[in-house]
C-alpha cells in the first residue's frame, strides 16, 4: 500500500488539499475537474446562488446520475443473465441429444 498524499484541486476558483493514497491522484483531480464543471454550469444558469447551494445542486445532479447509471448497468446485467442462462439451456439440450444419438 502506498503512502497518503496530499493534491491540490480548484473548484469554482476555490483551492483545496485533499489528501488520498498516490495511486488515486489521477482519479480525485478528474473528479474534481468534473466537480468544478458541472457546478459552473450551475452557476451559469443564474438560478441558484451561493456556493453551498451551487454543491448541493451540483451533488444531487451527480448522484441522480450515478443511480441512472446503476439502474442501466443492472438492467444490462439482467439481459446478459438471461441470455447466458438461455444459451446454457440450448447447450444442455444439444449434448443431451447428442448423447442419446450416440446410444
Amino acid at each position: 500500500m502506498s503512502e497518503a498524499t496530499t493534491v491540490s484541486v480548484k473548484i469554482l476558483d476555490k483551492e483545496y488539499q485533499v489528501s488520498c493514497q498516490q495511486e488515486e491522484v489521477e482519479a480525485l483531480s478528474a473528479s474534481a475537474r468534473y466537480l468544478d464543471q458541472q457546478m459552473r454550469q450551475i452557476r451559469e444558469t443564474g438560478k441558484v446562488f451561493g456556493l453551498d447551494r451551487i454543491a448541493v445542486m451540483a451533488a444531487l445532479n451527480l448522484t441522480n446520475e450515478l443511480l441512472q447509471n446503476r439502474q442501466t448497468l443492472s438492467g444490462i446485467q439482467s439481459e446478459s443473465n438471461g441470455r447466458a442462462r438461455h444459451l446454457t439451456d440450448r447447450i444442455m439440450v444439444a449434448l443431451a441429444e447428442h448423447k442419446q444419438l450416440k446410444l
